[in-house]
């Protein structure tokens, strides 16, 4: 029973359909990333081992960190980064084969770092899916200048295309940082019109917004309430954002 949980607003259980938070794992020891779980582990859906951190840490420890997050019931996955260093040394059938043994039930595909052609991209997506994993791809360039060149309709088609090809979720990209990438400008502010943009011709219920930085979560809480989809959050931001989805922060207090 948690505390004072007659003052708490209910949120729906996982495994959740919607109000999904993903967290960022950049490279948290198995105790660490375990008591943090078994304090904060009910509001995190998905745990992304970040871009290419895994290739630095010992097997047996990726093994134990990623089925301690299964069971808390969080889907763990690899960082998008990863997948694209496998596609461009054409080892994806041992990235694919390492990512079972290891446990990972999902993997993100993007193109962020490096040029994939489109069809190519999709054609990953679907040979992920027959290989048995869940896949989150994520659209957009980490590069400022190259993800500029992006139109919105161009965003939204690629959006759609790939989650035709069986992604469950669409990560719109927005990096770590959260500033001066996609739909937020170079102070990290929101650009709404983009956004509303975005909405009215894709489902939103399939987007995972990256929102690193507070001001961010709490623009996305207050405009598309506690169920938006969230992601690239710090591991040390799980209650908080938690507490701005139940509104128990001056931030959202009496607003959602």
């Amino acid at each position: 029973m948690k505390s004072f949980e007659f003052l708490s607003k209910k949120r729906e259980e996982k495994p959740r359909n919607c109000g999904i938070t993903m967290v960022l794992d950049k490279g948290l020891g198995l105790e660490t990333a375990e008591s943090l779980m078994n304090i904060s582990g009910d509001y995190v859906d998905y745990l992304k081992f970040g871009w290419g951190t895994s290739i630095v840490h010992e097997q047996e420890i990726i093994k134990s960190k990623v089925e301690m997050y299964k069971s808390h019931d969080i889907t763990p996955y690899t960082g998008g980064t990863l997948f694209e260093l496998a596609y461009k040394a054409d080892k994806l059938e041992e990235f694919f084969s390492e990512a079972h043994e290891l446990g990972f039930p999902a993997i993100e595909i993007s193109d962020g770092s490096t040029e994939i052609a489109h069809e190519d991209k999709l054609n990953c997506i679907q040979l992920a899916k027959e290989n048995g994993f869940e896949v989150l791809s994520e659209v957009g360039k980490k590069n400022p200048v190259l993800d500029e060149e992006l139109t919105l309709d161009e965003r939204i088609e690629f959006m759609q295309d790939e989650l035709d090809s069986g992604s469950s979720l669409v990560i719109v990209e927005a990096r770590e940082g959260g500033k001066n990438i996609g739909i937020f400008d170079k102070s990290g502010n929101a650009k709404e019109d983009e956004i509303d943009y975005i909405l009215e011709n894709f489902d939103g219920s399939k987007i995972l917004w990256e929102a690193p930085n507070k001001d961010q979560q709490v623009f996305f809480i207050l405009k598309l309430g506690n169920t938006v989809n969230l992601g690239n959050i710090s591991s040390d931001d799980i209650t908080s954002l938690e507490t701005l989805r139940q509104g128990l922060r001056g931030d959202t207090l009496g607003k959602i």
